[in-house]
């Protein structure tokens, strides 16, 4: 494994920053769980927060209790495994499986579209997992409702069939026990960001049919070298930290050469959440060219770029979370709390307990063009959806981003039938032709600002803590769509779609309060609304 820079002054940034933390002592006091190094103010929080670094060791004892689970659900053909978690308790185990090319479906989502989807996969043979490191994460509550009743109604014991992850002590605890089900507790001293190597990541990636003990030894092999001069996390945390503090601090994540699939999503939450307060931070962005920008930084994960992280994924896990702790140091932020998170989970609270049973407070849109509404305030010049896009690109300020913030089914796209006899490009083409994601690209090319994109509710748990409370600088583009098949959830006065609606308010809410440019639009139809976008996006 090793952290490499194709950048001499990214690599003489890093030397130079990497020199001073050793002559402080940090690179040996962090290794050691030293909880003082982020200031008096984070050393309660950091205290417990620093368990992720004897996971390599620690983990291992949970090995025999996943192998018997996995065992049992073999033996009895659960070959469908469902993960319901938010942020870290999904993000992991979605890189792992990727990795491994084991099937895993993973709800992350409060879309209905999506979760129907998971729902109508085999149910006879499915197994869900239920991870929540607090045990009252909405989204999770939900899925664990939906799934307990749907295996109900198929005459299915909720008890065989729903594993609980969770943290000793939580609310879910207690009532998974209640219920019969299977609970495996989590590490209380690793934060949610910080816990691919506990519990949440194992679980699920062992049931799908990941080689979790391969990814422990690969971690041990880094944890070995922690607090050493030159340690890769070392010298990545000295490098994205020390650039930052001068002013690159747009971190872009180039995978497109690694046999590692999808890291950059779950580095992404790790900078984003850890970094991003204070008016500070680091803003990672997966999924975007560089513009060479002065702000920009590449990290390649087994590719070229600024940095070059090469390393196994259970490694890259363990360098990026050391490196992140250290660019906290540099920065001088707590890189284990989250405090803008809960602001945008009590407006939604608050959104629909106020509307009660009526319609929620969406307002009255400036436009309309064609199946798209658009709420916010607009130049008067602006009268169509090329305007309105046009508008977000010229307001973006100098060393901003625009994200866009899609609450729809981030799978949609995939379900849009295409013709037997197409090429793989062709397949290709109609998909992207129907994926909102696609609308990134898109307007990137039409900037030389960073473009973000993130699905909602999942990016709530990721890049939020960085929209709210890192510098603000950003233009946000949400997107919400009507719902046509809604989904009830069991012992709650909301449907999934109501929840979905009111997240995407709800943080609408706590964006606009910046006073930064922030536009929803609305797809009142969502396959016609999403092409129509898509389309109004290349007249830009």
């Amino acid at each position: 494994m090793s952290v490499t820079f194709g950048d001499e002054s990214v690599g003489a940034v890093a030397a130079e920053g990497a020199r001073g933390l050793v002559d402080e002592g940090v690179p040996g006091a962090l290794a050691g769980g030293d909880p003082t190094l982020w200031g008096a103010e984070a050393e309660a929080e950091a205290a417990i927060r620093l368990g992720w670094l004897n996971l390599p060791t620690t983990s291992r004892e949970l090995l025999p209790e996943i192998g018997k689970l996995v065992e049992r659900a073999r033996a009895e053909g659960l070959e469908h495994v469902v993960l319901a978690g938010m942020g870290g308790s999904s993000l992991a185990p979605e890189v792992i499986c990727a990795s491994a090319d084991v099937p895993l479906t993973v709800l992350d989502t409060t879309d209905p579209g999506q979760v129907r989807r998971a729902l109508a996969d085999r149910l006879d043979r499915t197994i869900v997992v239920v991870s929540s490191k607090s045990g009252s994460t909405v989204e999770t509550d939900s899925h664990r409702r939906i799934y307990e009743q749907a295996f109900r109604d198929a005459g299915i014991d909720p008890a065989g069939r729903i594993v609980v992850v969770t943290d000793p002590g939580s609310p879910l605890e207690q009532s998974a026990i209640d219920a019969g089900y299977t609970v495996i507790l989590a590490d209380p001293n690793v934060g949610g960001r910080y816990s691919a190597l506990t519990a949440f990541g194992l679980v699920p990636s062992a049931l799908a049919g990941a080689d979790v003990a391969r990814l422990l030894d690969q971690a041990a092999e880094a944890r070995e070298r922690l607090g050493e001069d030159g340690e890769p996390g070392l010298l990545l945390g000295a490098a994205i930290g020390a650039a930052a503090a001068e002013g690159r601090d747009k971190l872009l994540l180039d995978d497109s050469l690694s046999d590692i699939n999808g890291l950059p999503d779950w580095i992404e939450q790790l900078i984003a959440e850890s970094t991003g307060k204070q008016g500070r931070g680091i803003l990672p962005v997966a999924g975007s060219e560089p513009n060479e920008a002065e702000d920009e930084l590449l990290a390649g994960i087994d590719t070229e770029g600024d940095i070059e992280v090469r390393a196994p994924l259970g490694a890259q896990f363990l360098v990026w979370e050391f490196a992140t702790a250290v660019a906290g140091r540099l920065l001088g932020i707590n890189p284990f709390d989250q405090p803008n998170v809960a602001e945008s989970k009590e407006n939604t609270t608050r959104i629909l307990q106020e509307a009660g049973d009526g319609p929620l407070p969406t307002g009255t849109p400036a436009l309309v063009d064609g199946p798209v509404e658009v709420y916010g305030d607009l130049p008067a010049h602006v009268k169509d959806l090329p305007g309105v896009l046009t508008a977000l690109l010229k307001d973006i300020p100098d060393r901003g981003y625009l994200a866009i913030l899609a609450f729809l089914d981030r799978e949609a796209a995939f379900d849009v039938p295409v013709p037997p006899e197409a090429s793989f490009e062709a397949i290709t083409d109609i998909w992207a032709a129907h994926d909102p994601a696609s609308l990134q690209g898109l307007l990137a090319i039409r900037t030389d600002r960073p473009v973000t994109f993130g699905w909602g509710p999942r990016y709530l748990h990721s890049t939020g803590q960085y929209h709210k409370g890192g510098p603000q600088n950003g233009v946000f583009l949400q997107i919400t769509g009507a719902v046509s098949d809604d989904l009830e959830v069991p012992g709650k006065p909301y449907t999934l779609g109501r929840l979905q609606l009111a997240q995407a308010l709800g943080d609408l809410d706590a964006l606009r309060k910046r006073g930064r440019p922030a536009v929803r639009l609305h797809l009142t139809d969502r396959e016609a609304g999403v092409r129509h976008l898509l389309a109004a996006a290349r007249e830009v």
